[in-house]
């Protein structure tokens, strides 16, 4: 009898070993040819800008290129998809933000991945505050100003967003519901075409990544009244954040973050963790970081794990109050 669980216990360790040492032995030679860092909108936005911030100074790091490869479309659900689906050994990786796992899953019944199931969190990289503007025709100074005009005229101002079920769509339904106003969606075919009619003011208002807006607003063509961040940015210090003007259940803002497949090796999840935590901490990284009003948010995977579950929840509770359902 002794002998049997001797001999168990020896085929099960080395049945463990097996399993293991694999992982461990693809994690010592990894990576030995190019990553792929799939971005899930198009060229030239904030997920991209982020993402080849962090693939070139990523690649020296690792010994290997990260390259960046574009595949947008369907509110970032086309190229979170393909991460999702890519195999888990650490040559394909991706950017997940706030849309991809936290309103996509809220509001998209046949999403074409699982937010929470399809992928293993890498780290969270940076949040870059989105900021609620007014054209300056618009009669109001303040986000206490536009509340009182819209409350007195239901429905008459109107504000732009990418699209029905887009995340400004749902970030200003959500304000909404929490102010107790009504303004009028126009829903556009992309950030840019909204952005387009706001400053043209065919469109009353709009809220948009601070870093593709705030040029415009340092031009005086649109005003800022709040900004949805954990913080005030330095580059708007008078304009407050939502939970300052007594709405926290607006959240903190967007953030980018990286993730792999699910069932990516643990060892390989810890060595890109560890490479891009050392970017985040390269000064040349934290200026242009800075330049974009980003903040850095290096956490565990645990961490970002938490992060993606509180804005699937969040952006669920938005999509029920305001009944947005893409199909």
């Amino acid at each position: 009898m002794f002998l049997r669980r001797t001999l168990l216990s020896t085929v099960a360790a080395a049945a463990t070993l097996a399993c293991v040492a694999p992982a461990a032995v693809a994690a010592d030679n990894y990576p030995s040819r190019p990553i792929r860092l799939i971005v899930p909108f198009g060229a030239g936005g904030s997920t991209d800008i982020v993402a080849r911030l962090l693939a070139d100074k990523m690649g020296p790091i690792l010994g290997q290129a990260v390259v960046i490869e574009n595949k947008g479309g369907a509110g970032g659900s086309i190229g979170a998809a393909e991460i999702a689906r890519s195999a888990p050994d650490g040559y394909t990786i991706g950017m997940a933000t706030v849309s991809t796992h936290g309103a996509n899953p809220a509001i998209m019944s046949k999403l074409p991945y699982d937010a929470k199931k399809d992928f293993a969190p890498i780290t969270n990289v940076m949040s870059v505050p989105s900021v609620f503007v007014v054209h300056p025709s618009v009669p109001a100074k303040t986000m206490q100003e536009f509340i009182a005009l819209a409350k007195k005229n239901p429905g008459k101002y109107t504000f732009a967003s990418p699209g029905t079920g887009s995340l400004g769509h749902a970030n200003i339904e959500n304000f909404m519901n929490l102010a107790g106003v009504e303004l009028l969606h126009i829903p556009y075919k992309g950030a840019g075409q909204a952005l387009n009619d706001a400053l043209g003011g065919q469109v009353n208002a709009m809220t948009d990544n601070l870093s593709s807006s705030l040029t415009n607003i340092q031009a005086g063509k649109l005003r800022p009244l709040a900004v949805l961040a954990l913080k005030r940015t330095e580059l708007l210090p008078d304009v407050p954040t939502y939970t300052e003007l007594g709405y926290p259940q607006m959240g903190d803002g967007g953030w980018f973050g990286l993730v792999a497949p699910a069932g990516t090796p643990k060892p390989i999840i810890d060595k890109l963790n560890a490479a891009a935590h050392k970017v985040m901490q390269d000064p040349a990284y934290q200026a242009k970081q800075k330049d974009i009003a980003g903040e850095g948010m290096a956490n565990t995977p645990q961490a970002f794990a938490q992060q993606i579950d509180a804005a699937i929840a969040r952006y669920t509770a938005v999509a029920k109050r305001a009944n947005i359902k893409i199909d």
